[in-house]
């Protein structure tokens, strides 16, 4: 049986936090455990935020923590087509359709339905796509493409779920309402989401299951604020016949006021802490993998 393979995902449009940390932490510490392999992939299809400066700073803060990966590192960005081909195969089965709407107008869409009533909400609580691009005929569709109109390509979530029925994951972690085992995958709850943009031919959806399985990632260890999302995950796996790994989601980080860390939080950054004095042992402290305790807390609010 070969090794198991995990992996660190970050982006590089800021530097690394405590929460970072954590997630890198445990990542390295089951490779060793198991006598897995870990690899880096950076997650850099927003060019927009992502910069070369943060992904210097995020090697240098992995070095420093004492984790090693494996080389070469896979970047999103250099691999396009990989997500442009998957993206190919859910389109020649009919699940995927161009949706034209900006995002103004889909708030005004939102904002319209809700005057009859609550308008459902995915399980990071942004609104269901509310619009009706699916209805619209092949003609018009490729009249407002050949205009060079903005779209987003988005799954037919009904079609897609009419597909594959009965999906679950393995859960070797902890929902944030404590789900362990065998978790019943609900995709169904994120309604038409975005699989690539004209601009750019994957979302993070659709490139996160592509990478796990090109680069053969058995476990995948990650937050807990990725827990929901597993389903679209799977869903996707299942549609395009990829492996299904198994999950390990862990609590998030937070600060004393019980708040998710975010790459803006000075306060809790690596490179910051690093020159206030704090040691690597300090950080696994912080991140509760050691003895020390600063004010965060692995305990959601």
């Amino acid at each position: 049986m070969p090794p198991p393979v995990f992996r660190f995902a970050p982006s590089p449009n800021g530097h690394l936090h405590l929460g970072h940390a954590y997630s890198a932490l445990l990542n390295f510490d089951r490779a060793r455990e198991t006598g897995g392999r870990l690899l880096l992939r950076i997650e850099d299809i927003d060019a927009t935020r992502c910069r070369p400066e943060f992904e210097t700073a995020i090697d240098e803060d992995l070095a420093w923590l004492g984790i090693a990966w494996e080389t070469p590192v896979r970047r999103q960005s250099e691999h396009l087509a990989d997500y442009r081909a998957a993206l190919e195969k859910l389109t020649a089965r009919g699940l995927v359709y161009p949706a034209f709407e900006s995002r103004a107008e889909i708030a005004r869409l939102v904002a319209a339905r809700e005057a009859d009533g609550p308008w459902p909400r995915d399980p990071d609580s942004a609104p269901l796509y509310p619009g009706d691009a699916k209805a619209l005929a092949a003609g018009e569709r490729s009249r407002l493409i050949g205009a060079g109109a903005p779209y987003a390509l988005r799954l037919d979530m009904t079609a897609a779920c009419q597909r594959v029925a009965g999906l679950t994951w393995n859960e070797l972690g902890e929902g944030p309402d404590g789900e362990r085992g065998t978790v019943a995958a609900r995709p169904e709850a994120w309604g038409d989401v975005i699989l690539a943009r004209k601009e750019t031919p994957t979302s993070y959806h659709l490139s996160v299951v592509v990478d796990d399985a090109l680069q053969g990632v058995s476990e995948i260890v990650r937050g807990q604020d990725l827990f929901h999302a597993t389903s679209v995950h799977r869903l996707l796996q299942a549609l395009l016949g990829l492996p299904e790994p198994a999950y390990r989601h862990h609590p998030l980080i937070r600060d004393a006021d019980g708040r998710k860390l975010s790459k803006s939080d000075r306060s809790t950054g690596l490179r910051e802490l690093r020159a206030a004095g704090v040691t690597r042992a300090g950080i696994r402290g912080l991140v509760g993998l050691g003895q020390v305790s600063l004010g965060v807390s692995k305990t959601p609010p």
